[in-house]
């Protein structure tokens, strides 16, 4: 990335993260009786909260241990904090301006309001402590998602492909050694002709990743045809060529704007991730040139990890298109906003010949956490029906 964007988009981060940080702080503050030392304590505990994401990180890129590992944890959860305070507080300042024009508030509310005000804020905190305690149990168990769709083309003697999709791992210091191999116990199970990764396999930087030897887990991967990736935006951000490396060192077949026969059956084509133009000042190659030589009487399965553009896909005679990237919001209700975002956020379309997939991911960015929706891994059986 250019450092004059990099700067901007920097600026524009740490803007509404300071701005949110600010509004969440105050209102707590507000809450706290001006006597009480309790309001030292929130101070300090509200400045290691709340800078321990950043910090996190720029140790963990710089001087990797275990005092970076319990910052970026601690940050992590401090960003699913932040969302359900900041919708708590909203809530709650829209109901103080309703009552000051419309009085509903009943009289013990109002009788004593600092200490109704101090009740709110340990509810508060009570509520998204149980909600994030939740969500991170729920982050920890994905189910498999089966799916059987029928392609009628010809796969030669192929009749059947099971494949194994698991997009957005989000490999790092949340999602570690123990996380991959349970992840892995479960591609296994499947009994895979040909495993998929579109992409964010890495988190963001590689350095936890090797340090924790995280890819003597992935070369434990089986299938029929190996395991395919492919970029992601989280790769570029990290690092694009060093997670790539890695990666293939550890039997991950990685296609970087490239197309491979399997068996004389099908075809899997692999996109660059779009942001190779924001963080590598390149482009990546159109759909139609990559499709250029190959023949389209047989099937082809195509990973791009941003599921934009669908209609590319349709036009260029693809059967089957697997995505990941949105996470499905992650936590409610951010699943909202992506409905207006992507023609499909999650899930399951078909659009004339062209079967889509949109996987939630099966790992999580940011808080370790899901809310209103489930990891997966995905199962899908091609069947392969000549007309």
């Amino acid at each position: 990335m250019k450092t004059s964007s990099f700067i901007i988009f920097l600026s524009i981060v740490l803007l509404v993260y300071g701005s949110l940080n600010y509004y969440i702080f105050i209102r707590g503050w507000q809450a706290i009786p001006r006597i009480s030392l309790l309001r030292t304590n929130y101070l300090i505990l509200f400045l290691i909260l709340s800078s321990s994401f950043f910090a996190g990180r720029i140790l963990e890129r710089y001087y990797p241990s275990i005092f970076s590992d319990i910052l970026v944890w601690i940050g992590s959860f401090w960003l699913g904090a932040i969302l359900y305070f900041f919708l708590i507080i909203i809530f709650l300042d829209i109901l103080r301006l309703i009552n000051n024009s419309f009085p509903f508030f009943p009289a013990f509310a109002t009788f004593d309001y600092l200490k109704t005000k101090s009740a709110v804020l340990m509810i508060s905190i009570l509520a998204v402590f149980v909600l994030l305690g939740f969500g991170f149990i729920n982050a920890k168990n994905p189910v498999i998602k089966e799916l059987k769709l029928n392609v009628n083309k010809s796969a030669g003697n192929l009749k059947v492909l099971n494949i194994v999709m698991a997009s957005d791992i989000h490999l790092g210091t949340i999602i570690g050694k123990n996380r991959l191999k349970e992840i892995v116990d479960k591609i296994n199970g499947l009994n895979a002709d040909i495993v998929l990764l579109p992409g964010d396999i890495v988190d963001e930087d590689v350095a936890p990743i090797i340090r924790n030897d995280i890819g003597s887990i992935l070369i434990r991967i089986k299938s029929k045809y190996g395991t395919y990736a492919v970029t992601g935006n989280h790769e570029y951000i990290g690092g694009v060529e060093p997670a790539v490396n890695y990666l293939s060192e550890h039997n991950i077949n990685i296609l970087r704007d490239s197309v491979l026969k399997i068996d004389d059956s099908f075809y899997l084509v692999g996109r660059e991730d779009r942001s190779i133009s924001s963080f590598a000042g390149k482009k990546r190659k159109e759909l139609s040139a990559l499709l250029s030589e190959t023949d389209k009487s047989l099937p082809i399965i195509l990973m791009d990890h941003q599921p934009f553009g669908l209609d590319s896909a349709v036009k260029n005679g693809i059967d089957m298109q697997i995505s990941g990237h949105t996470h499905n919001g992650q936590l409610f209700p951010i699943n909202l906003i992506e409905k207006f975002i992507f023609e499909l956020s999650s899930g399951y379309l078909k659009k004339e010949q062209t079967h889509f997939y949109v996987s939630t991911g099966v790992g999580t960015w940011g808080p370790p956490v899901r809310i209103g929706n489930r990891p997966e891994i995905v199962n899908i059986k091609l069947l392969f029906i000549e007309q």
